[in-house]
């Protein structure tokens, strides 16, 4: 029964991306050109929605579905990983025009060129699997 709310909600975060056009290749291009404001107001708007709901599972100590408490551990802090990680992602963003969710949205809906770019982001998590163990953390 959980997979299905599971499956539910994912259905439903699909949608409302594919709505406010987050999975548009234009606007993540019109993003990247500094050209419309759409995107960075839809992330801003995310990022603070996130935080607020961070506090709220730290402070009042909420449990999973399972009933398990929620650990959200510190991270070390450090300027480099951030920046690398992040300017790797950017590049891969920016050159497939989607990043990882609006890539499976795209896919439902019918985009399938998309799927070299799933393919591809597989594949390039598998490797860092592979070779963890061997980068500066």
């Amino acid at each position: 029964m959980k997979s299905i709310v599971y499956l539910l909600i994912g259905t439903f975060f699909g949608i409302v991306m594919y709505k406010s056009e987050a999975a548009s290749w234009f606007r993540i291009y019109e993003m990247f050109n500094f050209q419309s404001i759409h995107m960075y107001g839809l992330m801003g708007s995310a990022l603070v929605v996130g935080i607020l709901i961070v506090q709220f599972i730290k402070r009042r100590k909420v449990k999973d579905a399972y009933g398990n408490p929620i650990v959200i551990a510190a991270k070390e802090k450090g300027i480099a990983r951030y920046l690398i990680g992040g300017i790797i992602f950017g590049l891969g963003w920016a050159l497939a025009g989607a990043c990882p969710g609006p890539m499976f949205v795209l896919a439902g809906a019918g985009y399938l060129p998309i799927l070299v770019v799933i393919l591809g982001a597989v594949l390039g998590t598998w490797l860092y699997g592979l070779i963890r163990n061997n980068l500066p953390h």
